[in-house]
């Protein structure tokens, strides 16, 4: 059994059958509406983030089969904040998430983030909101690190 793969990164929903998975599919004999439709399907909760897609052909059979990437922390956050970058400067801010949302983020990369727990994983989240100047609940990131620690918070 030969197998082909073709990488790309996807914005999700929004695949076609253009550049650059189109003319790489085209010469495999698979039908590229087949693969689109699939990957969108895949990749409609992450609409409006780039998303890594894998198609896997099996040459002999033309079957396929897709893998889809997780997208960065980072990206999930611009999406809740409804940000285009994170901050450039110490101290800027760029937006603020509520707890159900970095709990959401948490969610959707249940298997890619470390920590035993929902506490460490929201840690996990909250810290890459310090570097990107996103504030929780309207308090900094750090200090709502500090409260999850202390208890003030409950997870």
């Amino acid at each position: 059994m030969s197998e082909s793969t073709i990488a790309g990164l996807i914005e999700g929903g929004k695949a076609t059958a253009g550049p650059p998975l189109g003319p790489a599919l085209g010469p495999m004999g698979v039908n590229v509406n087949d693969v689109i439709g699939e990957i969108n399907k895949k990749t409609a909760a992450f609409e409006g983030i780039k998303v890594p897609v894998k198609v896997i052909v099996d040459t002999a059979t033309k079957k396929f089969r897709i893998e889809v990437g997780m997208p960065p922390t980072s990206a999930l956050l611009l999406k809740e904040v409804k940000a285009q970058k994170g901050a450039k400067a110490k101290g800027e801010i760029v937006g603020n998430v509520s707890l159900d949302q970095v709990k959401k983020i948490v969610d959707a990369k249940a298997g890619a983030l470390y920590g035993a727990g929902m506490k460490e994983k929201v840690k996990q989240v909250l810290g890459t909101c310090v570097s990107m100047g996103i504030t929780c609940e309207n308090v900094s990131a750090k200090e709502f690190i500090k409260r999850i620690d202390s208890g003030e918070v409950k997870l």
